[in-house]
């Protein structure tokens, strides 16, 4: 008997390209705003540093654009491979969001940058200004139209049942692209994406700064300045994530229970009205014990909850996991079967995620502070620019957090209340293939990632005065 199944192979090759295909994709649309606005800076103020800050941090752009792409298409590939099942059933429906983002939104990207970074000094500064604020707006239409289908996945809309082939029909193209889980689901991620990149500069800038005294005047000043627009970038994208998050949970609280249940680790329904505080109490800390279907060793902070989910001291109701367990069985028909997520990854990982966001809130107001004026503080604090540095990748292990709790959130589904993961998955895929393809995407994985690595610090090391990328465009010019 084998140690694996198809289904867990299939399981885990998905999440491992997902997770770090999704690395990238944040990444570029946030870098692919901050690039715009030094741009619009340079074009506004006629300050070549903010040109040189454009070209210099659009060459990260342009590897975590070059990365994510290759990724994607592996992405897609495995719904062929390894759920064709899903495909079959729901391909009516989700082809179509993902049809428009290839035909429409990526075109329009790939082309578009290649504008940009090929025409330097070819067009008067605003026209070059435009040609990457439209890729960034395409790079972020393109996300709305992959999470369109991701949302259908979450809550089901537009959509009737084919009982003779056994597959969903779209029935309203509108009404699936203005599904409301699509606009907290779009606005979540868009706020994560301009937070990532942020931190990705705010952090590579202050490495940068650590050796100040070896930099000169100017370029630390084009590293201060870099700094401190990721840093308004990152503390107004921290705002809207807690903001867009506290929106989407709320929507969870009815559309999905059993995944706020387990975010927030209520075992047994928790009413305030039958409590003596009239609040609900937050689990802080605990571990679910999955065959007692109890959390235990729980610390608990009195209010916390009522404060979270109600927005009030007082008040508030959660329908526990073994509850809604018995709710699901009931609606489902299955008595045998549980409809528990996974619940200490579900736990964990929505107190990394807004652990997370709340940190990364309180360094970009504190870098803000720390490089007011003339810098001084910042450039001293060497303790608070090694913290900065380490913050690189603080946001790439949020977002992997939110993934989880998304996905894994909506468990035994693949499309919530339809169709099961286990329905999904492809009936001739076996597991002596499953292992090999796992083990040639996580080297090429792997591979990319280190890759990613090496040619970001290279271009670091390198700075702004560089002039490879100049001699390209002047190359390309030339050859016209």
């Amino acid at each position: 008997m084998s140690l694996f199944s198809v289904l867990d192979l299939s399981r885990f090759q998905f999440a491992m390209t997902t997770i770090f295909h999704f690395f990238f994709v944040p990444l570029s649309i946030g870098t692919g705003l901050i690039v715009s606005i030094m741009e619009t800076l340079y074009v506004v103020k006629k300050d070549e540093m903010y040109k040189k800050m454009a070209r210099f941090w659009g060459k990260i752009f342009l590897l975590s654009f070059a990365v994510g792409v290759p990724t994607g298409i592996i992405q897609e590939f495995q719904f062929g491979m390894n759920w064709s099942d899903y495909s079959r059933f729901v391909g009516d429906i989700f082809g179509a969001p993902l049809a428009v983002e290839a035909l429409v939104a990526f075109f329009a990207e790939s082309t578009f940058i290649g504008l940009w970074m090929f025409t330097w000094d070819r067009f008067k500064p605003w026209v070059h200004a435009l040609f990457i604020w439209v890729t960034t707006f395409a790079s972020a239409i393109s996300a709305l139209w992959i999470l369109g289908a991701n949302s259908f996945m979450q809550n089901p809309v537009a959509f009737a049942i084919d009982g003779k082939m056994n597959r969903l029909k779209l029935v309203d193209f509108f009404q699936l692209i203005t599904n409301p889980q699509l606009g907290f689901e779009f606005s979540h991620v868009l706020f994560g994406a301009f937070v990532t990149a942020a931190f990705v500069i705010v952090g590579m800038s202050a490495f940068r700064l650590l050796k100040s005294e070896k930099l000169g005047a100017e370029l630390t000043l084009f590293y201060r300045k870099s700094l401190k627009i990721a840093a308004i970038v990152g503390l107004l994208g921290s705002l809207g994530s807690i903001a867009s998050g506290d929106a989407q949970t709320q929507f969870l609280m009815k559309q999905q229970p059993m995944k706020f249940a387990a975010m927030e680790g209520v075992d047994n329904t928790l009413d305030s009205s039958k409590r003596d505080d009239k609040a609900e109490p937050w689990t802080v800390i605990g571990f679910w014990n999955a065959k007692t279907h109890k959390f235990v060793g729980k610390i608990e902070v009195p209010y916390a909850l009522s404060i979270l989910g109600n927005h009030s001291l007082t008040g508030g109701k959660t329908v526990g996991m073994n509850e809604l367990n018995k709710q699901l069985q009931r609606e489902y028909g299955n008595q045998s079967k549980d409809y528990y997520v996974p619940v200490n990854t579900v736990f964990y990982s929505f107190r990394v995620m807004a652990g997370g966001a709340g940190l990364v809130f309180l360094l970009a107001i504190l870098a803000l502070y720390f490089n007011r004026k003339d810098g001084k503080q910042l450039l001293k604090y060497r303790w608070f620019l090694w913290i900065l540095g380490i913050a690189t990748y603080l946001p790439f292990v949020i977002n992997s957090a939110g993934w989880l709790i998304t996905e894994l959130g909506r468990y035994p589904w693949t499309v919530y209340g339809l169709f099961t993961t286990a329905d999904s998955v492809s009936p001739n895929a076996t597991v002596p293939g499953l292992l090999f393809t796992n083990g040639i995407f996580f080297l090429a994985f792997g591979l990319l990632g280190i890759a990613m690595i090496v040619y970001a610090r290279r271009v670091l090391h390198a700075g702004p005065d560089d002039v490879e990328y100049e001699t390209l465009a002047k190359d390309k010019k030339g050859e016209a």
